[in-house]
């Protein structure tokens, strides 16, 4: 007899969740995109990573958040490594033409930008179908830019942006009570 067996089944269907990041759709048929399965060594650094953003950036709320990674049976990274631009000259990235954004001088802080909004939006699409795979799989989960601009800051994973979703399988919601935190 197996009791709480289904806690083993977690990294399968994190896998999934990655499938579903993996084939949602993107502007120009072009993937952009890069995930992340993380080990529990993983996880701990992360969390330990969030602790030392909150120090350096003075927000408090990635305390809670680390605990909530801490928590978590399984996390998942969702991020973009952008190639380019979709060469549309929409304006929406704040430069006139894609050429313009593309000449820019990058911005490295927790992300590195600016990027195509075709980009950023490929990778929106990609987190919610990621969450979206997670609930359709009773998985409490959570999307955290905390955690990924942790993992992003320090180079954990090779992304210019990252979101991450914290996993849990517990008979309650370790993401539901979470207290404020400025």
């Amino acid at each position: 007899m197996k009791v709480n067996a289904e806690i083993e089944i977690l990294d399968s269907l994190a896998k999934a969740i990655l499938v579903a990041a993996r084939t949602a759709p993107k502007g120009k048929g072009i993937d952009d995109i890069v995930t992340c399965l993380l080990d529990h060594d993983d996880q701990e650094e992360l969390a330990n990573r969030m602790e030392e953003l909150s120090d350096i950036k003075g927000l408090k709320f990635l305390l809670r958040d680390a605990k909530n990674i801490r928590d978590s049976d399984a996390v998942v990274l969702i991020g973009l490594k952008s190639s380019g631009a979709a060469g549309l000259d929409c304006g929406a990235c704040g430069f006139e033409t894609c050429k313009g954004m593309l000449e820019a001088k990058k911005v490295k802080k927790e992300f590195t930008g600016p990027h195509c909004m075709i980009k950023y939006l490929d990778l929106g699409i990609a987190v919610g179908c990621a969450a979206s795979k997670a609930k359709d799989l009773c998985i409490d989960n959570r999307i955290m830019y905390s955690a990924g601009a942790a993992a992003c800051y320090f180079e954990m994973m090779d992304a210019d942006v990252a979101m991450a979703l914290p996993l849990s399988v517990k008979g309650k919601n370790v993401f539901f009570d979470r207290t404020s935190m400025k």
